[in-house]
């Protein structure tokens, strides 16, 4: 069985490196750490997923991004997978999107992992 995923979502190459280093960082290696830089490939990457039977357990977004904008990724996100962890990384939202958390960028490390341990920790109980 492979590990679980969280999944970033950003148009800006240097957000996702700087998310992936800070998560893999924090979790080390309990989970993979995949990136996507639009909604539209990070579809693609969750149905690749879906057929391997592997567990997408969270999903941190951009809000402002061409074409798709997070919160209407993370709705369409939310309606095939209710259960995932959604953290947006912006200063707006739509409570449509069922997040956990909603960070403004620029994000501390620290509040990033945290939000992350929190929504996992609350979803096991």
């Amino acid at each position: 069985m492979s590990k679980p995923v969280i999944l970033c979502v950003d148009d800006e190459r240097v957000i996702l490196e700087s998310l992936r280093t800070q998560l893999r960082t924090a979790f080390g290696d309990r989970y993979l750490y995949e990136t996507a830089e639009s909604a539209e490939e990070a579809l693609e990457i969750i149905d690749e997923f879906q057929q391997d039977s592997t567990e997408i357990i969270v999903i941190v977004s951009d809000w402002l991004m061409p074409r798709v904008r997070g919160d209407e990724f993370l709705v369409q996100v939310h309606q095939r997978f209710p259960k995932g962890l959604k953290v947006m990384l912006t200063g707006q939202a739509d409570e449509a999107a069922n997040l956990h958390r909603c960070l403004y960028k620029p994000w501390h490390s620290e509040e990033l992992v945290e939000t992350i341990r929190s929504g996992l920790s609350s979803e096991g109980s």
